[in-house]
């Protein structure tokens, strides 16, 4: 929940999730902009990348906006790795397995970058790569 109450707010939130197997995600996110605070520019984005055909994502970005002076939106995507970057990838002589996991990190990466805590942004990384290793 992101709530300006003041004038010439500025807020980004970005989440991305990676499905893998059966699991299902859920995200629900809101942004209210109160009648006073004018020149708000808020922005929310829920991105997914599906690692099976089994996974699911629900997404549910919510504007509440009682201004009328603001700049708002939200967004949410979500679909399967590219299989043309994959090609690309394996056609290098990388095997899929590898691919997927250079696409999962890049994908990750635009969130991770944005941490700027470097211990919890190590952190973050550290647990993807461990993640991305135990998956096989």
């Amino acid at each position: 929940l992101a709530d300006h109450a003041a004038t010439g707010g500025v807020g980004r939130e970005m989440f991305k999730t990676v499905i893998d197997g059966d699991s299902t995600g859920v995200f629900q996110g809101k942004i209210i902009v109160r009648q006073v605070a004018q020149q708000t520019d808020g922005k929310m984005k829920s991105d997914c990348l599906l690692l099976t055909d089994d996974g699911q994502m629900m997404n549910k970005p919510e504007l509440e906006i009682f201004a009328d002076d603001v700049a708002c939106g939200h967004g949410a995507t979500c679909g399967a790795p590219d299989e043309d970057l994959l090609f690309y990838l394996m056609a290098r002589g990388l095997p899929r397995a590898t691919a997927e996991s250079l696409l999962v990190q890049a994908f990750v990466g635009e969130a991770v970058e944005m941490v700027t805590h470097e211990g919890a942004r190590e952190a973050l990384i550290d647990g993807i790569e461990a993640w991305l290793k135990a998956r096989g």
